[in-house]
């Protein structure tokens, strides 16, 4: 079976932001290179800043006090992410890692507060865009706390779909590799437990594996297992 491309999923900056509102943001931000490895920030660094991914890809973790690392999101090209205090100085309270060479544009608080002063459409705009985060969050915890390690995984699934899912024959084929391990972070659970819970889906038929891809053969199946909600694809992934 071959893979066929679909048309990008719209992110939260198309769903949030006119066409000129943006290119105002893009034309205030400077150009940073950020090599595979690096760190755009790092847990307890203030937080003044708004980042734009022009190219490659970042991840935001979570560090618990036994030493494991929980993925919070997975940002990818035209991904805008950022934490910001407006009543005060505040720090980062994740890390940003980047996993492969990125071209990021990046924004300072002061020179966003200048802009939304200035138009007082972006800034509505821009209220709509954290709402958008703050769903986003929401819905990730949800998952998480609500319908155990089974559950989470599941809903973890279906946002990796949402995020790389192609069409893959009568399936959908997840087109980023995503080891056990980084799946256990993503659901804070053991990588044991989800190995066991992995082989479950597979001799169910609920998915499979295509060299080192996910194919997922029921979504229904997951969805039905997380209680899922239908949220858009603009919240409901990684």
């Amino acid at each position: 079976m071959s893979i066929e491309q679909n048309m990008p999923v719209q992110n939260q900056n198309t769903l949030c932001f006119s066409e000129e509102n943006f290119s105002r943001i893009l034309e205030t931000m400077y150009d940073h290179h950020a090599p595979e490895g690096s760190h755009l920030f790092w847990e307890g660094d203030a937080a003044d800043k708004l980042y734009y991914i022009k190219k490659g890809r970042v991840k935001i973790t979570k560090s618990t006090d036994d030493g494991k690392q929980l993925i919070l999101y997975m940002y990818q090209e035209g991904d805008l992410f950022g934490q910001m205090d407006p009543f005060g100085n505040s720090i980062h309270s994740f890390n940003a890692e980047v996993t492969e060479d990125s071209s990021v544009g990046i924004i300072q608080q002061r020179d966003l507060e200048t802009l939304l002063w200035q138009h007082g459409d972006l800034a509505v705009e821009f209220m709509k865009w954290m709402g958008l985060m703050h769903r986003l969050t929401q819905t990730k915890f949800r998952d998480l706390m609500m319908f155990g390690k089974p559950g989470a995984l599941c809903s973890t699934l279906i946002r990796l779909n949402n995020t790389y899912g192609k069409d893959y024959g009568p399936y959908r084929i997840i087109d980023k590799k995503i080891t056990n391990t980084e799946l256990a972070e993503m659901i804070s659970a053991s990588r044991e437990s989800v190995n066991r819970m992995l082989s479950d889906l597979k001799q169910m038929e609920v998915i499979a594996t295509e060299k080192g891809h996910i194919v997922i053969k029921d979504l229904n199946y997951l969805r039905d297992l997380c209680h899922c909600e239908d949220c858009p694809g603009s919240v409901c992934r990684v």
